[in-house]
């Protein structure tokens, strides 16, 4: 890897401010000095400073976000907050996007990574990566609601569902329930309610596959993905590729 590019993902600011430094002569390689952008080093192998302090280069970051309401799932908006705007100062120089969407009034778990492929290969369809939802919904909700959602519901522009796993855990004028549905249409808890005439009023994702929500996690915070939880998403990732 060039040693600009390098210097710019590890937040050393841009390529124009990376070539300041390496005019002004303070990165080393290896202890010697650099002064030139298209040196290639190998950050696995070499050791990289920016004056005489050790560069901790690492190429993908991967974040568990629980997300608030009212934070948009997307990298930039002009007029609202973007869960962008969650993440720590440290790690806002890297080119993060968030792993599937969830609406604005949604809360719950979200996945924030610059690795595009691995982003790429959880939104496809094709993986079958079922997540599930909490939700409060207004209106009695039944076992006959139960079977319906496993056969799969006529959304309300024909599309239908794939089969989703319907758990009740009150059935009340406004009933708790848990979902998991394995695609990610617009809306899709919600209409899927709307189909059998029902409004969801409040919704949380749980999880996606295994990876869990952190329950010690604030709303609003995030951290990174421990060792196990990275092996389990990249697990998934291969699996039928």
């Amino acid at each position: 890897m060039r040693i600009d590019k390098l210097l710019a993902h590890a937040g050393y600011g841009s390529r124009k401010d990376v070539k300041q430094l390496l005019k002004n002569r303070v990165v080393t390689v290896d202890n010697k000095i650099i002064t030139k952008s298209n040196v290639h080093v190998n950050p696995d192998e070499q050791s990289i400073a920016v004056n005489q302090k050790q560069v901790h280069y690492q190429q993908y970051i991967y974040i568990m976000l629980h997300k608030p309401k009212n934070y948009l799932s997307a990298t930039t908006d002009r007029y609202e907050k973007t869960v962008l705007d969650l993440v720590e100062e440290q790690y806002q120089h890297y080119d993060l996007a968030p792993v599937g969407r969830l609406d604005k009034d949604t809360e719950g778990l979200i996945l924030l990574t610059n690795d595009g492929k691995l982003n790429h290969r959880l939104t496809s369809p094709k993986h079958d990566v079922f997540k599930t939802y909490f939700a409060k919904v207004d209106g009695h909700v039944t076992n006959d609601h139960i079977q319906q959602f496993k056969k799969g519901v006529i959304l309300d522009d024909g599309y239908k569902t794939k089969p989703a796993n319907l758990v009740i855990e009150k059935s009340n004028p406004v009933s708790e329930v848990r979902l998991s549905i394995s695609e990610g249409k617009f809306h899709q808890v919600k209409r899927m309610f709307r189909a059998i005439g029902m409004e969801v009023i409040y919704l949380k994702r749980l999880s996606i596959g295994d990876l869990l929500l952190d329950k010690t996690l604030p709303i609003g915070k995030m951290r990174l993905l421990n060792e196990e939880e990275l092996a389990y998403i990249v697990s998934i990732v291969g699996k039928g590729v």
